[in-house]
């Protein structure tokens, strides 16, 4: 699924949709996240440099199944804004935002 067109070009329109700016995917990049011994998280973030943002020069995007059944598709999409300076932070943070209850 990292490579895919579909999956590439729907999460290109989530960013520049979220974020309301243009987005070019630049990379994929695997990210393996443990906490306390444990795999929180592993996956593939793709990689956005985005045109006509205010704050952010690239963004940092995935999604996962969600919903009843698991049968939505949620998307991820985390500015490269501090702390956020890699795919991996953009885990990172985005697992906190979750566990704290925010969106």
């Amino acid at each position: 699924m990292a490579n895919n067109r579909e999956y590439l070009e729907r999460l290109k329109l989530a960013v520049e949709h979220l974020h309301k700016c243009g987005a070019i995917h630049r990379a994929t990049v695997p990210v393996h996240e443990v906490f306390q011994g444990k795999t929180v998280w592993k996956g593939y973030v793709e990689v956005f440099d985005l045109t006509g943002h205010p704050k952010a020069k690239r963004a940092y995007a995935w999604s996962h199944v969600d919903g009843k059944d698991d049968q939505d598709e949620r998307f991820v999409a985390v500015l490269e804004i501090p702390p956020v300076e890699s795919a991996q932070t953009a885990v990172k943070v985005a697992i906190v935002a979750k566990a704290k209850g925010k969106k």
